[in-house]
């Protein structure tokens, strides 16, 4: 008996991995019905609107386009439809996606790389292939959640196994998204880190803002839901917040609201919702935001160094690949 299968013998079972993950096994991943809708639950400048708009457009009008007016001969892969969804955190990405899906009246399967990866060589390409499979099945959108990481810059210099699985990874989404026939909704902060090949295949780039003024003015109402008590007027109080919340994203503005709705419930909190209480957590929130962000450079240094390499990128790739 060998030494590696006598310590092999005397481990518990349950600390024993396979060597490659059993046949058969693989998860499907699963698709759910979304929650909203674009016209009844999302806030977007006229801008994403109108690009959403005319991407449902599209859908809707397949038929006519590429099969009565015949441009199905000249794009004979249009039959699927790609978006990009690029802009900062907390601006209604993930929302809207799955808000599109709903106002097409079709399920939605979510994923990003962190569901994708494997640590079996080979298996995350395989994973992908399962995802777009498991999508056409269910006639769903799927939506691809830090897209960046990704349709990143594929890797010219490959010197490891990792290297490898990365490029494997990017070449099998190239071709499982050349063929596929369904909706794709990538989502990213970091759009530029994209590979031109990715970008030339992707059907429309909506850009989501932060809030403007009438945005914001819109997500606050939507927020004042009408069973919260309010002291003040409701008009005079929604035209207040949207000058004050100025450069909050839409995410921010529903923390603020987290952080509000408890203050009249206090002790010496009146029982009702007052403008000095959202004020306050706006205070709150900024004073945080502005916390975090003084953070050690050297600190944040290793922290994007771990991810770099919980990826298999290098400080070159992600230049390389910025556009």
């Amino acid at each position: 008996m060998s030494s590696k299968e006598y310590l092999y013998r005397k481990l518990r079972p349950e600390l024993l991995k396979p060597e490659s993950p059993p046949p058969g096994n693989e998860e499907k991943p699963r698709s759910i019905e979304p929650r909203f809708t674009l016209e009844r639950d999302v806030v977007l400048s006229a801008n994403a609107k109108q690009q959403l708009d005319e991407a449902i457009g599209k859908i809707h009008n397949h038929q006519t386009i590429y099969v009565d007016w015949g441009f199905g001969e000249v794009d004979p892969c249009g039959s699927g439809t790609l978006l990009n969804f690029h802009g900062a955190p907390g601006t209604g990405k993930t929302l809207s996606a799955e808000a599109f899906a709903g106002t097409l009246g079709k399920r939605i399967i979510t994923a990003s790389i962190a569901d994708l990866e494997s640590k079996f060589m080979g298996d995350t390409a395989k994973n992908i292939a399962l995802l777009f499979e498991a999508t056409r099945q269910e006639d769903a959108v799927l939506f691809l959640d830090e897209a960046d990481t990704l349709l990143g810059k594929r890797l010219s210099s490959v010197t490891q196994g990792i290297d490898n699985e990365v490029n494997a990874m990017r070449s099998t989404l190239l071709i499982e998204l050349e063929k596929h026939t369904g909706i794709v909704i990538f989502a990213t902060n970091f759009a530029r880190n994209y590979d031109t090949a990715f970008v030339s295949r992707i059907s429309q780039h909506i850009h989501f803002e932060l809030p403007g003024h009438d945005e914001r003015h819109a997500i606050w109402s939507r927020m004042l839901v009408p069973g919260i008590p309010l002291g003040e007027d409701r008009t005079q109080l929604l035209d207040a917040l949207a000058t004050l919340s100025d450069g909050l994203s839409g995410r921010e503005i529903r923390t603020c609201m987290r952080l509000a709705l408890p203050k009249p419930l206090m002790s010496n909190g009146g029982g009702v919702l007052v403008r000095a209480h959202i004020e306050d957590a706006i205070l709150q929130l900024k004073a945080t935001q502005k916390s975090l962000q003084g953070s050690h450079p050297d600190d944040q240094s290793a922290q994007l160094g771990a991810a770099r390499k919980l990826l298999g990128i290098s400080k070159g790739d992600v230049t390389n690949g910025a556009h």
